[in-house]
Order: C-alpha cells, then sequence, then structure tokens
C-alpha cells in the first residue's frame, strides 16, 4: 500500500474532506482517530465543521503510516506516538536540538525529500523588498537558514 501522498498547500485551515484527500482515509477514519488519538484535537466552529491545522495533517499522515504500512494496532500506534513525544522531550530537556532519529520517527518516505507545501519566494519577489539592487549577502545567508529550519520542522 506504498501510494504517494499529495504535497501538503500552504494554508492555516483545511476541511476534513481536505484533509481526507491529502492523508488518503475517509472522513470517518479521521473522526475515529480523534477518538482514539489525544493529539488530534482539531478546532471545531460552527455547526461542530471541523479545522486540521498543518501539524495535525502530518500527525494523522504519521498515524496513517504506523497504522496502514507498518501493521501496528490502534493500541500500538499510540503507545508509539507516545515513545517518540518522550524521547522529543528527553532530547529538548539534555539540549540536544539536533535531528531525531528518522529510524525513531519512522515516517513514510513521502513526507521526507518532497516539498513540505510552503511557498517558496521567488527571486522577484525578494528584489522587490531591497529595491536598491541584489540582496546583501548575509541576508542570503539568513534566508538559507531559515529554510533549512523550516525544512527541519516539517519533518515533525
Amino acid at each position: 500500500m506504498e501510494n504517494v501522498l499529495p504535497p501538503i498547500p500552504a494554508k492555516r485551515y483545511f476541511t476534513i474532506g481536505e484533509v481526507a484527500e491529502l492523508c488518503g482515509v475517509k472522513p470517518h477514519v479521521l473522526r475515529y482517530w480523534e477518538q482514539e488519538f489525544t493529539q488530534l484535537r482539531p478546532m471545531k466552529r460552527r455547526g461542530n465543521r471541523r479545522y486540521y491545522q498543518h501539524h495535525e495533517v502530518l500527525m494523522i499522515r504519521r498515524i496513517r503510516g504506523l497504522l496502514y504500512d507498518q501493521g501496528f494496532t490502534i493500541n500500538g500506534a499510540r503507545h508509539k506516538l507516545q515513545e517518540i513525544a518522550q524521547s522529543e522531550r528527553e532530547r529538548s530537556r539534555s539540549g540536544d536540538f539536533g535531528l531525531p532519529v528518522i529510524d525513531e520517527l519512522d515516517l513514510h518516505g513521502d513526507e521526507l525529500g518532497q516539498s513540505n507545501g510552503l511557498p517558496e519566494p521567488s527571486d522577484q519577489a525578494v528584489a522587490m523588498v531591497f529595491e536598491d539592487g541584489p540582496m546583501p549577502e548575509q541576508i542570503r545567508q539568513v534566508e538559507r537558514e531559515l529554510k533549512a529550519i523550516r525544512d527541519l520542522l516539517t519533518v515533525f
């Protein structure tokens, strides 16, 4: 069942139908997973309409990978997510802010190396900010560092 999921668009909120398409599951499955996984708490608005944020879409993809691709039970996936969260807390307490071990996260390959759904600024848009001419090298360095940080954050 190694199908590639579409990239996540750069939006603040997603409806349950959009998340279902982005994650390859049906809406009723998402509602069920909300009951089973405390990490999933979409914002609810008028008429109990659910609105998911980017980090929740990533969490759903992680859950889907554990259940569908790796064969975990609901209980097993719940425990695995708790282990990952615990190791991340320990890592942050110890001051180790390096990359997490990919084997520990056990993410799909489709979440790694694909577009993270955030728009890339065009050189023309960046040049408009610096109307006096080309962007100074220090700014380019900061831009590269910020992009690297953004890429690291999308792994979670």
